[in-house]
């Protein structure tokens, strides 16, 4: 290790020479020669217990509990060694107060740039309707009349860039959990990661607003594009396909690109591949049954009254959280892996 890198993280350096020094931290250390602008985060031993097996050894988590780690494990036991290291249940609950403080300035920005995609309000009313469970898609849409009610002023009002900054806010806890996914360092400038984090909320904005515009204009575009070549009948059958699962291919896009881009860490696309399809298939998953089970099962409007509604908003933005973390893991997982092969 040169004398630059040593200089670059005080806390690496102290870890590397550190009678402690172990298997785990050894994988660290030989990442960070491996990757000369990645800093990693290096474990610290759980000195108050002791592993039963040979093979197995305790950390300290950042709840500080014992998470074990066992040597030579299988996938599985790397990623729930990581679920309890980096305290993914505490980081999902941290990501849904944040994503609920970020939705409504997210639903105000996207609702006021509505008349440049030309797409009725109604639109996202049903979308909202078919996805959020319970009571949450009632509240959330008569919000969204409000809003549509009592919208004024243009795309470059002081309350439309307030409301995206308020919005970035989700995006920031995102980039935070997955560098802790990653075990890496986050040394950017607060400016500079707040400036990425609204860039990561408007590329998002976009990313939905396409989606949403792509149903109502697909066809047109479409048969302006392939009908003067004969081709109409076979774009028609395509693009009802497409409308079919189109949600998917939105979700997929959307996890795909956070992954890739949010963390403090240099990620091709492919390789972050598994962890957004993983994201993609047990989100809408969970998110149907979820809502089946609030819609059939679960009356929370007689056991909270008039929060239910935000009850079962905040339980679905924690498990969207808890498996957006787990997407960044099983990316992590592999990414090290791969590093030190």
């Amino acid at each position: 290790m040169t004398k630059e890198q040593k200089s670059t993280s005080k806390f690496l350096t102290q870890a590397a020479n550190s009678p402690e020094s172990n298997h785990l931290e050894d994988d660290n250390k030989q990442s960070l020669l491996s990757n000369s602008d990645e800093n990693y985060v290096s474990n610290q031993k759980f000195k108050t217990k002791q592993p039963k097996k040979d093979n197995e050894t305790f950390y300290v988590s950042k709840i500080n509990k014992p998470a074990k780690y066992k040597e030579n494990g299988n996938f599985l036991n790397k990623l729930l060694f990581r679920i309890g290291k980096d305290d993914a249940s505490g980081l999902s609950a941290q990501l849904a107060y944040y994503f609920l403080l970020s939705l409504f300035p997210m639903l105000i920005f996207l609702l006021t740039l509505i008349p440049v995609f030309n797409v009725k309000p109604e639109t996202i009313t049903d979308l909202i309707a078919q996805n959020a469970p319970g009571d949450t898609a009632k509240m959330i849409t008569n919000i969204i009349n409000d809003v549509m009610n009592n919208a004024n002023g243009g795309l470059l009002s002081f309350g439309l860039i307030a409301a995206l900054w308020s919005a970035s806010n989700g995006m920031t806890a995102l980039m935070n959990a997955f560098n802790v996914s990653y075990e890496v360092e986050d040394a950017r400038n607060p400016i500079v990661s707040k400036l990425l984090s609204v860039l990561f909320t408007v590329i998002m904005v976009i990313v939905f607003g396409v989606a949403l515009a792509l149903p109502i204009f697909g066809e047109q575009i479409g048969n302006y594009l392939f009908g003067h070549i004969g081709l109409g009948d076979q774009f028609k059958w395509v693009f009802n396909l497409v409308k079919i699962v189109l949600p998917v291919i939105v979700t997929f896009v959307v996890f795909t690109t956070l992954y890739a881009l949010a963390p403090n860490i240099k990620l091709k696309f492919k390789s972050v591949l598994p962890g957004a399809l993983f994201a993609t298939v047990v989100w809408l998953g969970a998110s149907f049954l979820f809502g089946f089970y609030v819609n059939n099962f679960s009356n929370y409007s007689k056991a909270y009254g008039s929060i239910g509604g935000v009850i079962v908003l905040m339980l679905w933005l924690y498990l969207t959280g808890f498996i957006i973390i787990i997407g960044a893991q099983i990316n992590a997982i592999i990414h090290k892996d791969k590093i030190n092969a």
